[in-house]
């Protein structure tokens, strides 16, 4: 019998609570099962395993960040519109840091290309759009604002800047300087 109330969907947004308060390393059904007083067992009827679990987090997550950053990036070009985009990302890091993790989760490329990860791809080549990159810089530069956004957020995220006396959002903003000023010269304008 269906336990009343459990549906993959509630199932999902509990794992992406439970991502945020213990880490996304700590979702299993079991833990899940806790959550709603049910058995693992019981689980079964909505979810295959923790792998389906973890991969709707991850759609989830991708999805929300996406629509975070699209809302943010609406009408800006250029500076303001990259500024946007890596404040909304870092803002979901810090809001979400289970979800966060998730988003990160390596997915089979069929579910990878019906996930919202292809808007955030849009989107990063649309704000470089006001850069004019031609390839394979645009291509370049797709890594480098990824690699960058997330290494600073992981780094932060895990008290990498508490040792120093400088505030860390002096230097994102510095970072994100130095990012603008890197694309602005590599444009073919």
């Amino acid at each position: 019998m269906v336990r009343a109330g459990l549906t993959p969907e509630r199932l999902t947004l509990a794992g992406a609570e439970l991502a945020d308060e213990a880490g996304f390393d700590q979702v299993t059904l079991s833990a899940l099962a806790r959550r709603f007083d049910v058995k693992v067992a019981s689980l079964y009827s909505h979810l295959k395993n923790s792998h389906e679990l973890k991969t709707r987090i991850a759609l989830l997550a991708l999805e929300e960040l996406a629509d975070l950053v699209a809302a943010a990036v609406a009408g800006r070009a250029g500076k303001d519109a990259l500024t946007a985009f890596a404040n909304a990302y870092r803002d979901y890091a810090r809001a979400h840091p289970g979800r966060y993790d998730a988003a990160r989760l390596r997915l089979d490329p069929q579910t990878a290309a019906a996930s919202a990860g292809v808007r955030h791809a849009q989107m990063t080549r649309a704000i470089l759009r006001g850069y004019d990159l031609a390839e394979p810089d645009q291509t370049h530069a797709v890594r480098m604002l990824g690699s960058v956004f997330h290494g600073y957020v992981s780094l932060e995220a895990a008290g990498g800047f508490g040792h120093t006396a400088v505030d860390p959002q002096d230097s994102w903003a510095w970072t994100l300087e130095s990012l603008d000023a890197a694309l602005r010269q590599r444009s073919t304008r």
